[in-house]
Parts: structure tokens; C-alpha cells; sequence
């Protein structure tokens, strides 16, 4: 029993290290497969061949009120798709915390905010985000289309909740994602996240 416990021990204390080993830059970026808004599964293996983006998102977070209340999400992900770009949100609130929502809610409140992303995956018990180490909303992830991770981090340089920071901002995400298309490397391929928490079950 001391040596199934000693076990168990050893490998949750080597989880995090894993999950920080497994969403390095240019290293393949973590298989996963979860529920979407609509009832659907999709995998990241659905999209190979495809450029993936990757966005924690909590609508009831002033940081990501922020960006979906200025337009900026929807303009990003609207400029994404129309360059073949599959733009994935991500609900990792588990529930009774801030953030959570059932698909049909999540819906809603894609199409109130006009957003457009290629499906919202419902991720309640925190799989999802913890294997990729999301720490916030938002927290963005680019997938290169050879399943590579070209960048992780924030939405932008100015981590604050104002409306009128976003022009003025280095937008992280857009630049990798015109890197990535040049296939260029993304100059700052790794940016510190900023925003809420993510409400991940305790």
C-alpha cells in the first residue's frame, strides 16, 4: 500500500512538469478530444493540415469583456477563418464557478457578441486546460498545420481591462498568425498571458 501510495505520489508531482514539457514551443502541441457547444467531438487531429488557434475564454471576465465588447475577438477570429484558420474557444469553468455555461448558453453568447469561432469546446472538469497549462482568460495557443505549437500567451502587450488599450497594444496573436501563414518563426513566439484565472473544478 506505502509503495501504490509513494506512486500515485510521484506521478502527480511530475503532472505539471509533463503538462509544461508538453505545450513547449515548436515541440507538437497535446492531442486532445472534447464535446463542442452544438453535441459535437472534435479532435486536433480533425484539423491537421489546418492552422489552430486556441482561446480560454469566461464571459463573465472583464478582461475578456474586454476584447469580445470592443470587437476585437470577433475581428480576429472572423480575419482567421477567412484565411482557412480554425479558431477554437475553450470553456474550462467547471461548474458552479465563473464562466461556466451549457452549450446552448455558450451559443447565445456567440451570437449576442456577434463572435465567430469555428466551435466552442466545453470543457467542465478541466482536462483540456490543464493539459495545455492554461492559466487565464484569455489564454491563446497557435497550432501550426504540421500540429507544431507556434505560440502560446497573451492576446496582446497591454494587460489591463480597458477598452482603449487594445489599439495601442502589440497584437500578439495576429502577429503570429501572419508569421505562420509566411511560414516565418514567430518572433515572440512565448508572451506572458494575462486576464482572469481560469475557474479550473478544486
Amino acid at each position: 500500500m506505502n509503495l501504490l501510495r509513494r506512486s500515485l505520489l510521484a506521478a502527480a508531482l511530475t503532472l505539471p512538469a509533463l503538462a509544461q514539457a508538453s505545450t513547449s514551443v515548436d515541440a507538437p502541441a497535446p492531442a486532445f478530444t472534447a464535446q463542442t457547444a452544438d453535441g459535437k467531438t472534435v479532435s486536433l487531429a480533425d484539423y491537421k493540415g489546418k492552422t489552430v488557434v486556441l482561446e480560454w475564454t469566461n464571459h463573465d471576465c472583464p478582461y475578456v469583456k474586454k476584447h469580445y465588447g470592443s470587437g476585437n475577438i470577433p475581428a480576429q477570429q472572423k480575419a482567421a477563418a477567412a484565411q482557412g484558420v480554425v479558431w477554437l474557444q475553450v470553456i474550462s469553468s467547471a461548474p458552479g464557478q465563473q464562466g461556466f455555461v451549457d452549450g446552448a448558453t455558450a451559443q447565445k453568447l456567440n451570437a449576442d457578441r456577434g463572435a465567430a469561432p469555428a466551435a466552442t469546446l466545453l470543457d467542465p472538469k478541466g482536462e483540456l486546460g490543464r493539459l495545455y497549462g492554461a492559466q487565464t482568460t484569455p489564454h491563446m495557443y497557435v497550432i501550426r498545420a504540421d500540429g507544431t505549437l507556434a505560440y502560446k500567451g497573451g492576446i496582446d502587450s497591454i494587460a489591463t481591462a480597458k477598452v482603449e488599450d487594445i489599439a495601442r497594444a502589440e497584437p500578439y496573436v495576429s502577429e503570429a498568425l501572419a508569421a505562420v501563414a509566411a511560414g516565418r518563426k514567430v518572433e515572440k513566439s512565448s508572451t506572458r498571458p494575462y486576464g482572469c484565472s481560469v475557474k479550473y473544478a478544486s
